[in-house]
């Protein structure tokens, strides 16, 4: 499937649909490099991998939202740039070095521009769905400080990685992943891809803001419900699939940002920006304009601060794990402890009479 794409984007190249984002046709195909080794196994290949048949996300909608998030980044966005510089955190807190790395859609410019040098990474492939979204990556590459990092680009979907197994140090996801109807699959694939003792780096959307509002406004406005959020995962489903996606050493931890806007329209042209809108298979096609308007005002009645500013809460959920080796650290078998509970805390008891 690797191949036979890397053969698609080479004959677009000649036809020049790709000579901006690429120089040559050979550049073109430097992505799918680790398709054409040999007959190597890929990511989805994999017995499993493709076991849900589920659709919840419309992908080519969900694709045409990140060409106009592309159209429309522009300026500073202060919660993109916290959520990844709080991802890029958990490489300074890891001893070893990462030299290849993959950088899988969602906030992956604001990955590129904050890196700076850490986890060591010495090339870096960078993919996203929309080729808007590649080519806007490619254009804006000399705004990075960091322009020593050799730095590929790619055309490619989370749900069918096209990268070789074991071929990576790390891979990185900000803000991405909760879109994927597999999300298990995904995490597996980005499992296989990783060379043994690799680390996966997650970032992802929780909770569910906004739905209250929008459901008010639709039964008031339209006599019934039609689905406009998205379900997101929950908390306490991160480390499960972490588990399910067969990564050793799993870790978790939520963090909350609020962010405050002037009015609830600004905050719906925010999250076209970050390509956040709604991509639902069962979602109404259009969203009359009187529920808009309704759902603003409910919105902003419900949630609106003394100064007129609407707050929207974002729930981000990061998820650390790694791909199995000898040398990491592993958990006793069941029942072989020397020493109970009990026994620690009638330990401690002791020492706080003496």
């Amino acid at each position: 499937m690797a191949v036979s794409a890397a053969r698609v984007i080479a004959g677009e190249w000649a036809s020049g649909k790709h000579s901006r984002l690429f120089p040559s046709p050979a550049a073109a195909i430097t992505a799918f490099s680790f398709a054409i080794a040999g007959l190597a196994s890929f990511c989805t290949e994999a017995d499993g991998v493709l076991s849900s048949r589920v659709k919840i996300f419309d992908r080519d909608l969900k694709r045409k939202h990140r060409d106009r998030a592309a159209w429309l980044m522009g300026g500073k966005n202060d919660f993109v740039d916290s959520v990844a510089e709080n991802l890029l955190d958990r490489l300074e807190d890891c001893k070893k070095t990462f030299s290849t790395a993959l950088c899988l859609g969602g906030s992956s410019e604001a990955i590129r521009r904050l890196i700076r040098g850490r986890g060591g990474i010495e090339k870096l492939i960078m993919m996203d769905m929309s080729l808007d979204m590649v080519k806007h990556l490619k254009n804006t590459e000399q705004n990075y400080v960091s322009n020593n990092l050799e730095t590929l680009y790619m055309v490619g979907d989370e749900e069918f990685l096209p990268i070789k197994e074991n071929s990576l140090e790390l891979v990185v996801s900000c803000l991405g992943l909760h879109w994927t109807n597999d999300l298990p699959g995904a995490m597996i694939q980005c499992r296989l891809a990783l060379k043994p003792d690799g680390l996966f780096l997650a970032a992802i959307l929780g909770g569910e803001t906004l739905k209250m509002a929008c459901t008010i406004a639709q039964l008031e406005r339209e006599g019934g419900i039609s689905p406009r959020m998205s379900p997101l995962a929950q908390v306490r489903d991160a480390g499960n699939l972490l588990t399910r996606a067969g990564f050793a050493l799993p870790g978790v931890d939520v963090d909350e940002y609020t962010v405050r806007y002037d009015s609830a329209l600004e905050l719906i042209e925010h999250l076209r920006t970050m390509g956040e809108t709604n991509a639902l298979l069962q979602r109404s096609n259009i969203l009359k304009r009187d529920t808009a308007l309704a759902t603003a005002a409910v919105y902003e009645s419900m949630f609106a601060a003394e100064d007129g500013k609407i707050p929207a809460t974002f729930q981000v959920i990061y998820m650390t794990g790694w791909k199995e080796h000898p040398s990491q650290q592993k958990s006793k078998s069941r029942g072989s402890a020397t020493i109970s509970f009990e026994d620690i805390q009638n330990h401690f008891r002791s020492n706080e009479v003496s």
